[in-house]
């Protein structure tokens, strides 16, 4: 527990009823969306600045107290948990867009801005934002920027990393660091943005980031067919990926359909049944291309890879096949899924979710698999559902009995045993099925560089030595 000096220390720095200690507020904002870990947060401090959180930082190297970023919380991998009596430190006051260079095309944020907020203000400007994913609604842009969040259209935009042009940090040493600036082009030595990126806030916080914005896309069609078994996905990938240019391709299993339209707010797209279902967007620019995409679907169903399918005419249509994939995720939450996020090179995603998917049906002959992810970047998200029956933590230890073989499977594919969720504590174990023994002792070389007493969300992605 913090002391009352301390906390009165705390609220001389961000204002009265700022710093929140009770039951429900360590609860809400001392944890996300992992239920591995019990949130144990001894505060939640609310800041409003850049120099506020400054001097957070330099308060709790003196007093030496440990800090967790707190953002929308909508992390799958513990990364923003407080399970040891941290300080959270809340960035949902900082949510204000600070700046626009319409001649740059940049936007410069605070931290808490809501991703669905800057989409709104890209927009409004008639520009467009393309990082995307189910959680926009409520995930925050630092977080986003912490963690290099993907999301939906990868195989178009790039990671969150490919949008961002400067940030400003605050390190484990209490210091200020504006980095980049919003340049294009800065060749003048190492460029500290991209530690920071990605670091899932465990070199310091990020607080304003300035971010790239781009022309919106034109006349967005989008495509779902049924497809006769997986690795007719990756035939279908190709034969698309050769002739458009895609903006989008997912992909999901029939249990993950069954989940979401049990929910009974959509329909099945087409009665026909197919083990997995894949999902495709693209640009019509004139009608020659919808015509080609039909014609692509033709050849498909031809070839037998594809089983029935279903294009979008209106926004609307479109944006209820796009709900059977991104209602996924919240329709299974009843089900306390186990979560792995996975990817390799999209070379070897056919022979790579054979080994997978043999495994865990070996493991778990009696446990419901969902399949779904972003196969046209390599990115797979396995989800195991927990029996009604069988206790949450029983259910998580025997998940986690398999986890060896599953990451193992991901080392010889020279794969990432989390490819868009980050380490955080839940991953943490597995690191080096991903990373080297000497890539680690650089990781914490530069941990302790910026964060020399450890303060800085600690116990997240390694313990430091």
């Amino acid at each position: 527990m913090l002391s009352h000096a301390v906390i009165e220390k705390l609220e001389a720095i961000v204002g009265q009823g700022r710093v929140k200690t009770d039951i429900d507020s360590l609860a809400t904002w001392g944890c996300d969306w992992t239920k591995h870990y019990t949130p144990a947060a001894s505060a939640i401090v609310f800041p409003a600045s850049t120099e506020e959180v400054q001097a957070i930082v330099l308060l709790a190297n003196d007093e030496k107290i440990a800090l967790v970023p707190s953002g929308g919380r909508t992390g799958l991998s513990a990364g923003a948990v407080a399970a040891h009596g941290e300080v959270v430190i809340s960035f949902d006051r900082m949510n204000k867009v600070l700046d626009f260079w319409p001649a740059d095309r940049m936007v410069q944020v605070q931290a808490g801005v809501v991703t669905a907020q800057l989409q709104q203000f890209a927009q409004e400007q008639g520009l467009y934002y393309p990082v995307d994913f189910a959680s926009a609604g409520s995930s925050q842009i630092g977080g986003n920027i912490a963690t290099n969040a993907g999301g939906i259209k990868v195989i178009r935009y790039g990671m969150t990393r490919a949008w961002v042009l400067g940030l400003t940090v605050v390190t484990g040493k209490g210091e200020i660091l504006n980095l980049n600036k919003g340049m294009i082009k800065n060749a003048t030595g190492y460029d500290l943005r991209h530690l920071f990126i990605g670091s899932e806030g465990t070199l310091g916080f990020i607080t304003a980031a300035q971010i790239k914005l781009e022309r919106p896309p034109r006349n967005l069609r989008t495509l779902l067919l049924g497809t006769s078994d997986f690795n007719s996905i990756m035939h279908v990938l190709s034969a698309f990926q050769g002739k458009l240019d895609l903006t989008a391709f997912e992909f999901f299993s029939e249990l993950a359909l069954q989940c979401v339209t049990a929910s009974g707010d959509l329909a099945r797209p087409f009665p026909d049944v197919a083990p997995f279902y894949v999902l495709l967007e693209f640009e019509a620019l004139s009608s020659d291309t919808e015509e080609h995409a039909m014609q692509l679907f033709e050849a498909c169903m031809e070839a037998g890879w594809v089983v029935n399918g279903v294009m979008s005419q209106n926004e609307t249509q479109a944006r209820n096949l796009w709900r059977l994939r991104e209602n996924i995720s919240e329709t299974i939450a009843k089900f306390t899924p186990y979560k792995n996020d996975i990817s390799v090179l999209i070379t070897h995603v056919p022979a790579f979710i054979a080994d997978i998917d043999a495994i865990v049906r070996t493991s778990y002959p009696d446990f419901d698999i969902v399949w779904y992810g972003h196969i046209g970047d390599g990115n797979l998200h396995l989800n195991i559902l927990k029996p009604p029956a069988l206790d949450k933590d029983a259910f998580f230890a025997k998940c986690q009995e398999v986890n060896r073989s599953v990451f193992e499977t991901v080392q010889k594919y020279d794969g990432s045993i989390s490819a868009e969720h980050g380490v955080g504590m839940t991953k943490k174990p597995y690191l080096h099925y991903t990373r080297s023994l000497d890539e680690i002792a650089y990781l914490k070389a530069l941990k302790h560089l910026f964060d020399p007493n450890h303060i800085i969300n600690p116990g997240k992605i390694f313990d430091q030595d």
